[in-house]
């Protein structure tokens, strides 16, 4: 027999609730994009702050901190998105909901403090909080895609889910927007004593302010996400309580409960799978589809997060930063981010939201990553040409990428694990899906950072013989 609290919620017409959960929801992946994308002006803040004494390359931070900064935060993601989906569906989605979101308010007010002033104790206590912080968005991914999932009616829930993931283009945006606010008020307050060789102390303070700022929206949005019930879809399906769940979707939809609750309470609802994970039965069943999704999130993130990261290294002939103030370099690189945003990142996920419950999950998907190869190709091929002639069509292709990610994979392996798998799976899967991606961005990143540090090396050293 099928349950009415399912039918209903299928049928819902979209309402206030369905707006407020997107909010709600996605303000861990507003952090998450925040946090992540502050870091490129904020590695130039700390390279003038600490590394003003480096012999070999002044200002520039050695990649393998860089790479550490970096790669703790994929690492702590990869766990939190292991243990948190496997905890939403033991738990359930609510219970663990705001521990998330908690561990990355404190962890992005920590990374500001990391307690102390001097280089290694710094960079060290930086490390750590970034540690958690990745827990935290690690852990936020797999929840908030099967919350909105669960509760999304049948038509629009691509739309509902694309939406969540969409706020990490805003979270983009103002992470950049916030920098250069940031460097320009500390620009004007130091404007007497500030000079393209000088670095203030007060240099020390305005990365560790960016950082904290990225705490404030998540943390406001706390509060809502502790009031929200937990979905109906878990508790009916998993639980097997539809009464409750019933109560529950009464309590956030506009529907009433003498239309929504069953004749008969008590009977198991739609028999739920009997098996466990990972079990032979589930692998039979279920397998491929797990196979598909953290595959193809394997090969999104490889290439996605090295042009993500690297964003400041890829244009940096086009950001003149040399010969120029520790605030005004932070700048440039904030704006550049910021037009990359605006062109390309942004509208790439409002395409997916608009045209993903009309094409569909695997046609843009597919069409995501064929235009990405395309352009990939056409930037790759004749490299020695958009080296050695600095025209603005690389900055074209490159801010392409970004759009076709978006519009295309990187939002659609997001969104097709929370439809794929029954209710009691949904959320380890997805967890599991998302740590193949990020397993992916840690080792290409790394491998990257250690080829940029031989060319660096090499750069130097045939500079310092001329």
């Amino acid at each position: 027999m099928g349950l009415r609290v399912l039918s209903a919620l299928d049928a819902a017409k979209i309402q206030y609730y369905h707006f407020k959960a997107i909010i709600v929801a996605g303000m861990g992946l507003f952090t998450d994009a925040y946090d992540l994308f502050c870091i490129p002006p904020i590695m130039k803040l700390l390279g003038r702050v600490y590394y003003e004494d480096n012999r070999d390359d002044k200002y520039q931070i050695p990649q393998a901190v860089l790479a550490t900064m970096l790669g703790t935060v994929l690492l702590g993601t990869v766990i939190g998105q292991l243990v948190f989906g496997m905890l939403g569906d033991r738990m359930g989605r609510r219970h663990v909901y705001g521990i998330s979101l908690m561990l990355m308010v404190l962890s992005s007010v920590g990374c500001g403090f990391s307690i102390c002033r001097t280089k290694t104790c710094v960079l060290a206590s930086l490390g750590f909080f970034r540690f958690f912080l990745g827990l935290g968005i690690g852990g936020d991914y797999p929840l908030s895609a099967t919350i909105m999932s669960e509760f999304a009616n049948k038509n629009t829930r691509g739309a509902f889910i694309a939406a969540v993931f969409s706020m990490q283009g805003l979270g983009i945006l103002a992470s950049s927007t916030v920098t250069m606010v940031v460097s320009k008020t500390f620009e004007a307050a130091a404007s007497k004593n500030l000079s393209n060789d000088h670095t203030p102390e007060d240099a020390d303070i305005a990365w560790r302010l960016i950082l904290m700022l990225g705490a404030v929206p998540a943390g406001l949005t706390y509060y809502w996400r502790m009031m929200m019930p937990e979905t109906a879809r878990y508790t009916a399906l998993v639980e097997n309580n539809a009464l409750q769940a019933a109560k529950d979707m009464e309590k956030v939809l506009d529907v009433s409960i003498c239309h929504i609750a069953e004749d008969d309470p008590i009977q198991p609802p739609q028999n739920p799978p009997s098996y466990p994970l990972f079990s032979m039965q589930f692998l039979r069943v279920h397998g491929m589809d797990l196979f598909s999704c953290a595959t193809t999130w394997l090969l999104l993130d490889i290439a996605f997060y090295s042009s993500s990261l690297f964003q400041s290294q890829i244009y940096r002939k086009h950001l003149g930063l040399k010969g120029t103030t520790v605030y005004n370099e932070a700048f440039k690189v904030a704006f550049f981010q910021t037009m990359v945003a605006i062109a390309a990142t942004i509208p790439g996920y409002w395409f997916t939201v608009y045209f993903i419950d009309r094409i569909g999950r695997r046609k843009i998907q597919m069409m995501g990553f064929l235009c990405m190869s395309i352009v990939y190709f056409a930037i790759g091929i004749p490299y020695h040409y958009w080296c050695t002639n600095e025209n603005k069509g690389f900055l074209v292709l490159y801010g392409l990428t970004f759009f076709f990610a978006n519009f295309g994979p990187n939002t659609t392996t997001f969104i097709v694990p929370a439809e794929l798998f029954p209710a009691r799976f949904r959320s380890t899967c997805h967890g599991i899906s998302g740590a193949m991606g990020k397993v992916g961005a840690f080792f290409r990143y790394t491998r990257i950072s250690v080829e940029y540090q031989k060319i660096m090396t090499g750069m130097i050293f045939r500079e310092s013989k001329q």
